[in-house]
């Protein structure tokens, strides 16, 4: 670390059970590689540590679109349930190659004894209350009286020596006094039970919820993870273990609603778009004419992407939903000049050629600018630029695309238009 100049510093913090380890990485420009790179690297190194119930290695923690790859909630009213459930699951994570950093979401807690007052024990009289206030006088304390010391009151607390209150056996040895005032073994009124405490309980709907999380190596393979999910582990998890529901949270539930979100608002975009062609041309066939490019810059779109590499990603749907604006211009020109042909006297197919042939230069040219434009942002090599590459592919790639298919599509289906009207007249 000190020979590569990687790391600007390093913090840690412990807790009774967790620990965090923060590494505060040189400026981009300085180290020689990425936060990602880093973090597989150390993930290697470390291996697993033999006692270590849960170890994770983040780079992105905090951020827009940060957190795990895949998370998996899982439902069920019984909490027995749940952790078997997530335990299994978090096993059949295990045997894909790309997945690391499991989580079966159950961290076990303190230590803990739970009492039953058993049959003898409410026939001599107890109650519940009546073994929870002794055991916890036992421990906690007991307040005898208070006293003033200055301005100051000083509870005085009676309770076990600090060496039987250490050890489990003087609490199978303690005495309950019963309301006769006869002292019994607790171990003879009460059942005790060993078991956890749970550091969280999450509740949706009634239902007890539990979150099983992993990262995925590429993050852009997180979707096929989750399709094998769907298809091989979950219908048998949800057979074995009745009342069992799931449900995808975390970064695809993020994805989803965005996506969403953002078809709502691309289709009051289009209807829009389509008024405002209407409005002009006086006719419900011809903006539809127009609008047939949208399509096609959405393939050029996803075409862009795979050219350069790069993953759909929620600024690539941005960019998509803009690139629907623009595309429209290359037919709007082509379908306003045959019709002002149209109105000389021309025929509809002398129009349209003559409109291909003198608007072929403007149309290609505002293309290529367009294009041209937005090559050094699709090449910006610099980190701090990286995460504006996708909205700038959908955008370039989409008019470069779509504009080819406009050149031979729209003047088609102008034809076919003028066919179908000479057709009903």
């Amino acid at each position: 670390i000190g020979r590569d100049r990687q790391l600007d510093g390093i913090l840690s913090f412990v807790n009774n059970n967790v620990t965090w380890v923060k590494v505060y990485m040189k400026p981009p420009r300085v180290r020689p590689v990425p936060t990602d790179e880093f973090t597989r690297r150390w993930r290697r190194l470390v291996g697993g540590i033999p006692g270590v119930e849960s170890l994770k290695f983040e780079s992105d923690r905090g951020g827009p679109g940060s957190g795990a790859a895949l998370t998996i909630e899982l439902q069920h009213r019984d909490t027995e349930t749940l952790a078997a459930a997530s335990t299994e699951l978090a096993a059949a994570l295990k045997s894909y190659p790309l997945v690391s950093d499991i989580d079966d979401g159950f961290t076990t807690g303190k230590n803990q004894y739970e009492f039953t007052l058993n049959q003898t024990g409410y026939r001599l009289g107890l109650r519940p209350a009546d073994i929870a206030r002794q055991i916890r006088s036992s421990y906690y304390g007991y307040e005898v009286f208070r006293q003033l010391r200055g301005r100051n009151e000083m509870k005085i607390m009676v309770r076990l020596p600090k060496n039987e209150r250490e050890a489990v056996y003087y609490l199978e040895e303690m005495l309950i006094m019963t309301p006769r005032g006869v002292k019994v073994p607790l171990v003879d009124v009460v059942k005790i039970k060993h078991s956890h405490t749970y550091t969280t309980i999450r509740r949706r709907n009634g239902r007890r919820v539990v979150s099983v999380s992993c990262d995925v190596t590429p993050r852009s393979r997180a979707d096929m993870i989750k399709n094998a999910l769907v298809k091989e582990v979950l219908p048998g998890l949800t057979a074995r273990y009745q009342g069992l529901h799931y449900d995808f949270a975390g970064r695809q539930s993020d994805w989803a609603e965005s996506v969403r979100a953002l078809g709502r608002s691309m289709v009051i975009a289009l209807m829009v778009v389509y008024l405002l062609l209407a409005i002009p041309f006086r006719s419900y066939i011809q903006p539809l004419i127009i609008m047939i490019s949208i399509p096609f810059g959405i393939v050029g779109a996803i075409i862009g992407h795979l050219l350069m590499g790069y993953s759909l990603s929620m600024l690539s749907m941005f960019g998509i939903v803009a690139l629907s604006g623009v595309v429209v211009n290359d037919s709007l020109v082509l379908i306003d000049f045959a019709n002002r042909r149209v109105a000389a006297g021309d025929s509809p197919y002398r129009a349209i050629t003559s409109a291909g042939v003198q608007r072929f230069r403007p149309i290609i040219l505002t293309t290529m600018t367009t294009f041209f434009g937005l090559m050094p942002m699709i090449f910006e090599t610099s980190r701090q630029a990286r995460f504006l590459i996708p909205m700038a592919i959908s955008l370039g790639f989409g008019i470069l695309f779509s504009t080819l298919i406009i050149l031979i599509l729209v003047p088609a289906l102008y034809m076919i238009l003028e066919d179908c009207r000479e057709l009903c007249r």
